[in-house]
């Protein structure tokens, strides 16, 4: 049999060392890397061959790597999305045959012992190999001793759990002795909102009889709890799919002399043996003093309650700048039931622009949406947040379309909640 070879496109066919490898170290690297969340390593051939075919299937699909933003509203700077071009080359790389190819291959991402930024010039630990119990989904506290004897400007903070397996989401937070500066990221640290509350275990939801109230931009808009301005945001987060928090260029976040650190951690229901963690967080120090201070505003509506069986119940907040603001990110947060979110703003002269809509929001990814120019909000505009759940028996990662549902702790229960950064003008 005479069988006849196309040199020509032989050559140009594409090869994971030559075009591939680049396209995935970039693109993937950040989750499929060994010890990361992702189910298998993209950094070198032999652990990328066995899935192919399902990455191909992935990327054609736009469903990999993950990205929510409706692309006509907003340009975004950390977009995920892979180009065209990207795509093609991963499917005509499959469609070929997967080859490896021949050369070098391009250098991998910097790993060090599990950071995605490097070495950190901090490294602060919840302060205990903590013993996480099979069959409990708790939130746990730890406040630890950052023993600074000079404040710290910081660029960049990356939390590392200790334990995948049993480390849902993390927060990291400043402890202050104004209470007021406490309310943030946990219940335990919102006094005004107890007599709402009811505690399950080391878990809080609100109570069915508490008020409902769905509209938070309502004018008549009761005085609730945390239904009206914002709540001072946390150091630092992580959450499924989140990337570490780095601040942009000439903006840091102050952590002053003497400090405690209170890290809020979630941990998932898991079974089997007990498992231990030892979550930290890694500082990066900037330079010197930033032009400007970065600080991050949370919004939240926990009054919110889900009709069994809804299929597109909507969820309002709103807020009103008392200041001119200089917008970076948003990050929304709901659980299984979250269907939709879109940002909006009304300027003063009644003007409305859509800042981020998230058609399909999914509880697997929690993304920071971070605008690639930030956007100057002035004193006197209000920033709408707009979100939908489908309680009903169509969306398959409902629990139980038949529960009324409020806010909760629990990933079955609801959350509406919206952390935003931003600087001051």
């Amino acid at each position: 049999m005479l069988v006849l070879v196309d040199a020509g496109n032989a050559a140009s066919a594409p090869t994971f060392r030559k075009d591939i490898a680049p396209i995935l170290f970039e693109r993937c690297g950040g989750c499929h890397r060994p010890g990361d969340i992702a189910p298998f390593s993209v950094m070198d051939y032999k652990s990328v061959r066995p899935w192919a075919k399902a990455i191909r299937q992935s990327v054609v699909s736009r469903k990999m790597p993950p990205w929510f933003a409706d692309p006509k509203v907003g340009h975004w700077a950390n977009d995920a999305r892979l180009s065209e071009r990207e795509i093609a080359a991963i499917q005509t790389w499959v469609d070929g045959g997967a080859a490896e190819g021949s050369g070098s291959v391009p250098q991998p991402p910097r790993q060090v012992e599990g950071w995605h930024l490097g070495q950190p010039d901090i490294v602060i630990d919840i302060g205990e190999d903590y013993q996480v119990t099979p069959g409990e989904d708790a939130y746990e506290h730890f406040v630890v001793r950052t023993n600074f004897a000079e404040g710290k400007w910081i660029r960049a903070a990356e939390i590392r759990p200790g334990n995948r397996q049993v480390v849902h989401h993390v927060h990291v937070l400043l402890v202050s002795e104004d209470p007021r500066q406490m309310e943030v990221a946990s219940t335990s640290n919102m006094p005004s909102l107890q007599q709402y509350l009811l505690k399950e275990g080391k878990l809080s939801r609100i109570r069915k009889d508490a008020p409902v109230w769905n509209d938070g931009c309502a004018t008549d808009t009761p005085a609730l709890p945390f239904l009206t301005g914002a709540q001072e945001g946390g150091l630092a987060a992580f959450l499924p799919g989140r990337p570490p928090d780095v601040f942009p260029d000439g903006s840091a976040k102050w952590i002053p002399p003497g400090a405690k650190l209170e890290f809020v951690i979630h941990y998932a229901r898991i079974s089997g043996k007990p498992q231990r963690d030892r979550t930290s967080v890694g500082l990066y120090l900037a330079p010197g003093k930033p032009g400007r201070a970065l600080r991050r505003m949370d919004l939240r509506n926990f009054f919110m309650q889900i009709p069994a069986g809804a299929a597109n119940h909507e969820v309002r907040r709103c807020y009103e700048f008392e200041a001119d603001r200089m917008l970076l990110s948003f990050t929304p947060h709901m659980h299984y039931r979250g269907k939709d979110v879109k940002y909006e703003v009304v300027r003063p002269d009644g003007r409305r622009e859509t800042l981020l809509w998230v058609p399909k929001y999914d509880f697997n990814w929690q993304l920071v949406y971070r605008l690639r120019d930030p956007v100057l909000v002035e004193k006197g505009s209000r920033l709408i947040v707009t979100a939908h759940y489908d309680n009903s028996v169509n969306n398959a990662a409902n629990p139980d379309p038949k529960e009324v549902v409020r806010w909760g702790d629990k990933s079955e229960e609801e959350m509406m909640t919206s952390w935003i950064e931003y600087l001051e003008r």
